[in-house]
């Protein structure tokens, strides 16, 4: 599918995800969008809530250019808001915010405000409305269940490490980090998920993250919405990259994209987790052009093991640059016992 016409099965999902968000009649449901936003998300936001008895309203704001700077893609942190104290306000006191900005509330400087006055926040990823409706959350809250168990050995675990067939042996370690996840709906005020759903990850604080971390073909640069042809060697040293090592153009990329920045905070880690959506497919960005496709799928494919770069308040780092990374075939350890055995979920 490549046309965004208005499309019955995208209306539906959009309904089943407010309600699984608990929506009632009466509700204030803010559509939270700006200039450069998918237009047909946010005209399925409006109506889904619409057709709920929800009192809606949408605000837009202009997409900020900023000249100078490397085009900023895969944060989860929108700058649309701008801090602008009465838009942030208004989402403030609504019930649900149903963010349709292109890079999402998750880091943005506002959703903290946006949190604390009682609000919940749902970002609907910037995909195709296809890919969403092929996501929507199912309403047997298997998925609620299984995230939440994951997230809970997260948080009563004190180191993960990672390995691979192809190299990869990284310490982590979790004592003092933030662990969360979701499930694609929340229903808790002051809470944000995103749609699609499927995902369990920490925050570590700062110099946590020691060992090599290597790319195999296969596996997905998505800040690029590339998939990895040759092999890349990350050295992770204290938290930040110290070395990216390979002979192809995936290695030249990254290394040409990070220090573009000019910001040590860009090598550092963000977040680590893994994805344990099952309906998720690695294969899907083969699937869509890049404009449709925004990749959040590839971040919950079951068995993934997700490295992000970048933004992490827990070490109290903030910075543009971003990479999500999710590779394949990995074996993750929680003080010791296996809960990923070779891409594969346990338990």
């Amino acid at each position: 599918m490549v046309q965004e016409t208005f499309d019955p099965a995208w209306l539906q999902a959009f309904e089943l995800v407010l309600r699984r968000c608990a929506v009632q009649p009466g509700d204030t449901v803010a559509v939270l969008a700006e200039s450069q936003s998918r237009p047909v998300l946010v005209q399925l936001a409006q109506l889904a809530s619409a057709r709920m008895g929800a009192r809606a309203f949408t605000l837009t704001l202009p997409t900020p250019f900023r000249p100078g700077l490397p085009p900023i893609r895969s944060t989860g942190a929108s700058d649309a808001l701008q801090g602008i104290a009465p838009a942030v306000a208004a989402l403030a006191a609504s019930t649900l915010v149903v963010d349709c900005t292109v890079e999402g509330l998750m880091h943005a400087p506002e959703l903290p405000t946006i949190l604390q006055g009682g609000a919940r926040v749902l970002y609907v990823s910037n995909e195709h409305p296809e890919a969403l409706a092929r996501l929507a959350p199912s309403d047997d809250g298997s998925m609620e269940s299984r995230v939440k168990a994951h997230v809970k050995r997260l948080r009563g675990a004190q180191s993960m490490r990672v390995t691979s067939p192809t190299g990869t042996n990284l310490t982590i370690s979790l004592e003092g980090a933030a662990a969360g996840g979701n499930w694609g709906y929340t229903t808790k005020p002051g809470t944000i998920t995103h749609w699609p759903g499927g995902l369990a990850l920490a925050f570590p604080k700062a110099g946590s993250v020691n060992g090599r971390l290597v790319l195999a073909p296969g596996d997905v640069n998505l800040t690029f919405k590339r998939y990895i042809e040759q092999p890349i060697t990350l050295t992770v040293e204290s938290d930040y990259v110290a070395r990216i090592e390979g002979s192809g153009v995936d290695a030249e990329l990254m290394r040409s994209y990070i220090a573009a920045w000019g910001d040590r905070e860009a090598y550092a880690v963000s977040h680590v987790g893994y994805g344990l959506n099952p309906a998720a497919r690695w294969d899907s960005m083969a699937l869509y052009d890049k404009r449709d496709f925004n990749g959040t799928e590839l971040r919950a494919f079951e068995g993934n093991f997700l490295y992000s770069t970048g933004a992490n308040e827990v070490a109290g780092r903030h910075t543009l640059g971003h990479f999500d990374l999710p590779l394949r075939g990995c074996t993750i350890e929680l003080d010791g016992s296996v809960v990923v055995d070779a891409g594969k979920v346990l338990g």
